[in-house]
């Protein structure tokens, strides 16, 4: 699975392309776009620098920085709203994909979304996770009695081999 943002299925097509070893061949290409996978939407601070920020939208963007997590860009979503859709979608997945391994080629928003979903955080806690690019994150649903609140993090960050 991709999100529906170019720079994922150009990271996929290269996973591939490379050719990582694996018990099974990767599906790269042909994957999957999700929209609701997709990065958290800036709005018009897309593609801002902080500098340009702080010039132009002083009042807004100082806001932000207090409560990241419920805070909205103007014209774009709160980190809660990608909770939510991010949410959305993987429980979609899993119920579509019972017991299958999926991979996501996904983003740093998107994946800290998926760890607030698996460990229950609060938003703003799950902003304190750094996600690296090209980094490998593992979340294993697990279902079945005694196992939990469903949800096992393997590794976050792991740098591929």
């Amino acid at each position: 699975m991709t999100s529906n943002l170019r720079r994922t299925h150009e990271t996929a097509t290269a996973i591939v392309r490379a050719g990582l070893p694996g018990p099974e061949p990767i599906l790269g290409p042909g994957a999957i776009a999700i929209a609701d996978l997709s990065e958290q939407n800036f709005g018009e601070w897309q593609g801002l620098t902080y500098e340009e920020l702080q010039e132009s939208r002083a009042g807004d963007f100082h806001r932000f920085w207090h409560a990241p997590a419920h805070e909205t860009p103007p014209s774009g979503e709160s980190f809660v709203a990608v909770i939510e859709r991010v949410s959305r979608a993987i429980h979609q997945l899993v119920e579509t994909y019972p017991g299958d391994d999926i991979i996501a080629v996904a983003h740093g928003g998107t994946i800290r979304a998926a760890l607030a979903l698996a460990l229950g955080l609060d938003p703003e806690a799950s902003l304190a996770f750094t996600i690296e690019n090209c980094s490998i994150t593992r979340i294993d649903r697990l279902d079945g009695p005694g196992m939990g609140h469903g949800w096992r993090v393997v590794t976050v960050n792991r740098p591929p081999r």
